[in-house]
């Protein structure tokens, strides 16, 4: 798509970075707020990204075939809204003019399904990074499950540009060591290199060689002047054609705050501060005193490279069109997989399991998940070095290594690194070609919180699988019995908490988190056995955990007083109720989340409005129980940290036992 050297327009591009620079510097000025640094430092990387490297199609920002491009130093957002306006993306001018104001299309940082061109929300440091390497994994993945020898109708690349305070988080660190080992050659980073960070010169805190650590974890590097618009186009044009099995970074030294001599290349010229030299930076730009300028040369430049970008789709077209005629089958698999559903009757392809077992939900969890790999061949499942203990390993499927000729495979060792897997796995889900999963211990969930909270913030349909998720854990100790760490993602707003009690419920887990496409699920499993609640049929209890909490055992007589739990603890409100008396209704509640959005009268259905008394039972804080039990009610909790015993022993040690629950009810 590029065009040769010798045919480059530098004058244009340069013109078209200035012109960027103005809007930055007009758009920051006009709400006193926001980032001039990166989109005034990096854009001549801005010019030759969008006006000649990038393979898209303005028109179609979701061609499947585009390169990506991620702005991983979010802060810097106006450098992504000026190059989507230029190019031609759905962005009009007045949403420039209307950066950062209430209900524009052009937020403070970049948010995903918000802006046209946006691939991923971006703004706390390194996550992108993170979500490029995602990128880059689905891309491999497309290309090994689609491609023929004679039809290629995925080969594109993925560019994140990140700062130093990208590359000082650690999710960088984890995410680019990932990709190196698993020799992501489809990976393009650029490094804004300008010496600052947000408070003082970079030397203050750093003094590492970026592009020797890069070498050393598998990847290609070289240093590039960032100004250089010529430099800029052969360094991407080289990344793009070598395929030798190395992701590629690009050091591209700038100047932050360029144009704005009062600021730039100091801390100074990070932020806003520069904008109250908008006047004087036009001028010394070249700019007339016009604000929100954009001559009318930039705007010819860049409706002729729209229209070659729009040939260039046409013929991919053709190759799509040539693809589909012969391969029928993979082009329904490919269609039904974007639409990013799982099918309707998933929960009627997982066989039941035995009446009599008493299994760990972790055990349970790996079961179903063999029956819903089978329904859904583009769900992938990923493990943070825990496979043998997590259960989540799809055994018909190979494992995902490009350096050893499987890109293919649907399980992803990511290891010890659950930070990195976190933002790996919403980069696939916001590609939107394979459904991404990955387990750990509940412990670690805090790990990949900020991954967590993003992914529920972009209505990403990822899963987490967590298990181990209570002090039956046991000998490991307080160090590794998550107390407050279920109630913790309880309270990230779009998370489904999904808690299952028993094997059926696992079931009716996995089905509802599969089936919900607006949203992350996370799965909270045990290690230890539990017994089947046969006092409910199979279908009340899957169909249940949809509805996130029903009646597991109704009152014989008039209705006393309620018993409620979630996972483990439900067969303790199950045991207690026999012995308390007839009028005692059971109520399982495994996602407070989704029984919250049921209709009122479903809920009041199940928690009757006229019964105060009320008991609440779970291996973790008490907190968000006492919404459901009122001010007549009991809460047995663990409001502590665990203990190194056996997981029985602590259970019953911190009253987590039929017997707590009778002597509440007393």
């Amino acid at each position: 798509m590029a065009r040769t050297m010798s045919d480059l327009n530098t004058t244009a591009l340069t013109e078209a970075a200035n012109t960027a620079r103005g809007l930055a510097i007009d758009a920051i000025h006009k709400c006193s707020s926001g980032h001039l640094g990166l989109p005034l430092g990096a854009a001549e990387i801005g010019s030759v990204l969008f006006g000649e490297a990038l393979r898209c199609n303005p028109g179609t920002p979701d061609w499947i075939n585009r390169d990506r491009f991620l702005l991983s130093a979010g802060h810097g957002s106006m450098f992504l809204y000026a190059w989507l306006h230029l190019a031609g993306y759905d962005l009009p001018l007045e949403e420039i003019k209307n950066f950062r104001q209430l209900g524009s299309a052009t937020p403070g940082h970049p948010e995903y399904g918000e802006t046209p061109g946006v691939e991923a929300t971006t703004g706390p440091l390194g996550q992108g990074i993170g979500n490029a390497v995602g990128y880059a994994v689905s891309g491999k993945m497309a290309a090994a499950r689609f491609n023929t020898p004679q039809h290629t109708i995925f080969d594109h690349h993925v560019f994140a540009l990140a700062g130093d305070g990208c590359l000082q988080e650690g999710v960088a660190g984890e995410a680019a060591a990932f990709a190196g080992h698993f020799q992501l050659d489809n990976l393009i980073l650029l490094y804004d290199s300008n010496d600052v960070t947000l408070d003082a010169m970079a030397v203050k805190t750093q003094s590492e060689d970026t592009a020797a650590r890069f070498k050393a974890m598998g990847w290609d590097a070289e240093s590039i002047d960032g100004h250089d618009i010529p430099a800029i186009v052969s360094a991407i044009e080289n990344a793009k054609s070598n395929d030798n099995g190395h992701p590629k970074l690009i050091i591209c030294k700038t100047e932050i705050g360029h144009g704005i001599p009062e600021v730039a290349g100091t801390a100074a010229g990070h932020g806003e501060g520069g904008a109250k030299f908008a006047e004087s930076a036009r001028h010394g730009l070249g700019l007339p005193a016009e604000t929100f300028h954009v001559p009318d040369t930039v705007r010819d430049y860049f409706k002729r490279h729209q229209a070659t970008l729009e040939a260039g789709y046409k013929e991919w077209l053709n190759i799509y069109e040539g693809w589909s005629q012969a391969n029928p089958a993979q082009q329904e698999l490919l269609t039904e997989a974007l639409k990013g559903s799982a099918p309707s009757d998933l929960l009627e392809q997982i066989p039941e399991f035995d009446a009599e077992a008493k299994l760990a939900t972790r055990a349970a969890g790996g079961e179903v998940l063999q029956s819903i790999a089978e329904a859904m061949p583009m769900l992938i499942s990923g493990s943070a070095d825990l496979y043998g203990s997590t259960k989540n390993y799809i055994k018909s499927a190979k494992d995902f290594e490009p350096q050893n000729g499987t890109p293919e495979g649907r399980n992803i060792w990511f290891g010890i690194r659950e930070h990195g897997m976190g933002a790996i796995m919403n980069g696939i889900s916001y590609d939107g070609i394979f459904r991404a999963s990955g387990a750990t211990f509940a412990v670690f969930a805090d790990y990949l919180r900020p991954s967590i909270r993003l992914a529920a913030l972009a209505h990403l349909p990822t899963i987490y699988i967590f298990t181990h998720d209570s002090v039956g854990v046991g000998e490991d100790g307080p160090t590794h019995q998550p107390v407050e760490t279920v109630s913790g993602l309880r309270v990230i707003p779009g998370l489904d908490v999904l808690r299952p009690a028993d094997p059926e419920e696992t079931a009716g887990a996995f089905a509802a988190a599969l089936q919900r496409t607006d949203g992350p699920s996370a799965l909270m499993l045990t290690r230890q056995g539990v017994p089947p609640l046969n006092q409910a049929s199979v279908k009340t209890r899957r169909e249940g955990v949809r509805r996130g909490g029903y009646v597991l055992k109704s009152e014989a007589g008039q209705l006393e007083l309620i018993l409620m739990a979630s996972g483990s603890e439900v067969q303790h409100v199950l045991a207690a109720a026999g012995k308390i008396g007839d009028g005692v209704r059971v109520v399982s509640m495994p996602c407070l989340e989704r029984f919250d959005r049921q209709p009122l009268e479903y809920r009041a259905g199940v928690l009757a409005p006229e019964c105060k008394k009320r008991i609440a039972i779970e291996a973790g804080v008490s907190g968000l129980w006492w919404k459901y039990v009122g001010d007549h009610g009991k809460v047995i909790a663990i409001d502590r940290f665990g203990i190194s015993a056996p997981g029985d022993t602590v259970m019953k040690e911190l009253s987590m036992t039929p017997e707590a629950v009778i002597e509440a009810a007393k």
